[in-house]
């Protein structure tokens, strides 16, 4: 393992964030965000995220638990808190940024099968814990951004709440992962959250102490505390938690409430948060002054937008927007790009349903206004059958009333399955997902697919699309590029035996797989903008470079898709719109506008950053 103070070559630098209190406080925006700060000061940086559940990775966790399950290029499936580090740092990472109880467990144990551990008693410690330390300084020294060398600092996010049972032996191993690196090379970020009672109208500071006195009685010593709170910490209040918890004044940040999430990083340069870090980590080469123009100028003008276009969220988990995270940000990076402020409607599919009609009909009249109102509608991926003749229902009714749809994975799918059902009239055409011994399924089950085993089994990470024809709106949305590779995360497909069917009606896949076999992008001509993908464009979508099928479904909702289609960017996939600010307005002549957009609906509006969730809720949960 090496010994303490041991220099071999360039040191590493790690920053660990932990939480206390409760959980949900936003530690991993603000690993994020410590993560652009010293980028900004020209660091190179990456992120490891422990979770310490005993899964393996994310990938069979309900969106209900966890949020969403975020693919990275290798096909890893893992935490949505490495979609937050890919997007704020614009790397890539691997799915040993994402470390599991689980995952430590099971490469131990497969050790000890092997008889690596030579006849010892395998134990937490040392053997789960050497293991832990292990794992952190091998994937530490991969080089995410593009550039050959190892990173300079590495951000370690520690899921969970300090004092929860399942995470000790990490924080074991941290504890002695940061007396063997040094205290030069190890840095404590502890968040924390400091409430206020309305009976009192002060900030309380005791719930802080004790999640930093349980820290401190672990082996972690911290030295910033990020407290969250709905309004700026009072300096009576910083100079007491400087007492009760030994940490400097200067290194306690206030992390307030702000209009949206770009403004973090923003809020930590204001208050110095870097400084706090690179006086003690003293990384050579570093600049003290991040350099954060872009980063500035983007929160601003997302700030400053006013002109809004409506984007109906057709899902069957829309209780939960953490199940829909990268989806969410994918459409806030394309609706900045064409300078309007979005707005997220949250139809629960199976509220569209015939089922919720006859049984909650307010419901179901409810979910319909809101699809009715919509400047464009969105289906993103799922599985399992509730909710999808729901989904097949909002795909039916932007292609007959000419509303711009961008179907994601599933999304892409029933908009398949409703052409076959109302084009081809196949009344009972289905999925074999959902239907198995259907007679006429125009999406079946991919055959190297395992049925068995769900871990893992899908068809994941990064493949290659190939473009059939250069007369379609995804070609040059795509900036007129040959292939796209994108991420996928799916087991069923479009059936191969029904396409030239599809085709000669008038749909048309415009985007195959390498072999040509397999369907990946699908448009209908006749229409405004009508795309299906079956890949997942939201998890390589980023701040200043939109994924392109977003940008098209914005660009078509909002009247600018003629303009940015004669104005592609040619050189690669990175669109940006040079329109002014709200440009271009809404009109009823306007071929993308939808003549429902004026209904009234008295969903109750929840702001979140700048996008605004008009939430409703579900007919059922299953």
């Amino acid at each position: 393992m090496g010994n303490r103070g041991e220099k071999k070559g360039k040191e590493m630098k790690y920053v660990l964030v932990t939480g206390g209190v409760v959980s949900g406080l936003g530690k991993g925006v603000t690993a994020s965000s410590i993560g652009v700060l010293l980028k900004a000061c020209g660091l190179r940086v990456t992120c490891i995220k422990i979770d310490p559940y005993l899964n393996t990775d994310a990938g069979t966790m309900s969106p209900f638990e966890h949020g969403e399950v975020f693919v990275l290029d290798d096909g890893g499936e893992v935490d949505l808190d490495l979609g937050n580090y890919e997007r704020f740092l614009d790397v890539k990472l691997t799915r040993d940024n994402n470390i599991t109880t689980g995952k430590i467990y099971q490469h131990v144990i497969n050790k000890e099968r092997k008889g690596d551990y030579l006849g010892k008693t395998v134990q937490v410690v040392p053997h789960i814990t050497d293991a832990i330390q292990e794992w952190i300084e091998r994937v530490a020294k991969i080089a995410v951004d593009g550039k050959n060398g190892s990173p300079d600092i590495c951000i370690i996010e520690l899921g969970g709440t300090i004092g929860d049972i399942e995470s000790r032996p990490f924080i074991e191993a941290l504890s002695q992962f940061s007396y063997r690196v040094g205290e030069s090379n190890f840095c404590v970020v502890h968040v924390s959250l400091v409430p206020v009672l309305n009976v009192v109208g002060e900030q309380k500071t005791k719930p802080t102490q004790h999640s930093v006195q349980r820290l401190r009685a672990l082996g972690l010593i911290p030295h910033i505390l990020a407290c969250r709170s709905t309004k700026p910490l009072e300096e009576n209040v910083k100079e007491k938690l400087s007492k009760f918890c030994h940490v400097p004044t200067g290194n306690i940040i206030s992390l307030f409430d702000v209009s949206n999430i770009w403004q973090i990083p923003i809020l930590l340069e204001e208050q110095r948060a870097h400084e706090a870090i690179l006086r003690l980590l003293r990384p050579p080469g570093v600049a003290w002054e991040p350099r954060l123009d872009e980063w500035k100028n983007r929160a601003e003008i997302c700030d400053n937008l006013h002109e809004p276009v409506r984007i109906a969220m057709v899902g069957k988990y829309t209780d939960l927007s953490d199940s829909y995270l990268s989806v969410l940000k994918a459409l806030l990076h394309a609706s900045v790009a064409c300078q309007r402020k979005l707005i997220v409607d949250w139809v629960p599919a199976p509220d569209l349903e015939q089922s919720t009609k006859n049984e909650q009909p307010d419901l179901h009249e409810k979910a319909w206004n809101l699809l009715k109102g919509a400047d464009g509608i969105l289906v993103p991926g799922g599985f399992g059958d509730r909710g999808v003749e729901g989904k097949i229902s909002a795909a039916k009714f932007a292609r007959e009333n000419e509303i711009p749809y961008l179907g994601i994975c599933l999304g892409m799918q029933v908009a398949v399955v409703d052409f076959a059902r109302s084009v081809l009239q196949i009344p009972h055409s289905n999925s074999t997902e959902f239907d198995a011994d259907n007679r006429n399924p125009s999406v079946v089950f991919m055959p190297e697919g395992s049925k068995t085993h769900k871990g893992g089994t899908m068809r994941l990470g990064l493949r290659r699309t190939v473009f059939q024809t250069t007369d379609c709106k995804s070609f040059k949305l795509y900036g007129n590029v040959a292939y796209v590779d994108e991420r996928h995360r799916h087991r069923y497909e479009v059936n191969p035996d029904m396409i030239e069917e599809l085709e000669k009606a008038g749909l048309a896949f415009v985007g195959k797989d390498e072999t040509g076999k397999r369907m990946e992008i699908v448009e209908l001509p006749s229409h405004p903008y009508f795309v299906g993908v079956q890949f997942h464009p939201e998890f390589k979508s980023r701040p200043g470079r939109p994924s392109a099928p977003f940008l098209g479904l914005i660009a078509a909702s909002s009247g600018q898709l003629e303009t940015l289609l004669q104005n592609p960017n040619s050189k690669n996939q990175s669109i940006t719109l040079n329109l002014p600010i709200n440009g271009v307005s809404i009109s009823k002549q306007n071929p993308y506008y939808n003549s429902y957009m004026n209904k009234n609906n008295n969903g109750n509006i929840l702001s979140s950053g700048n996008i605004i969730h008009v939430k409703e809720k579900a007919a059922g949960v299953a």
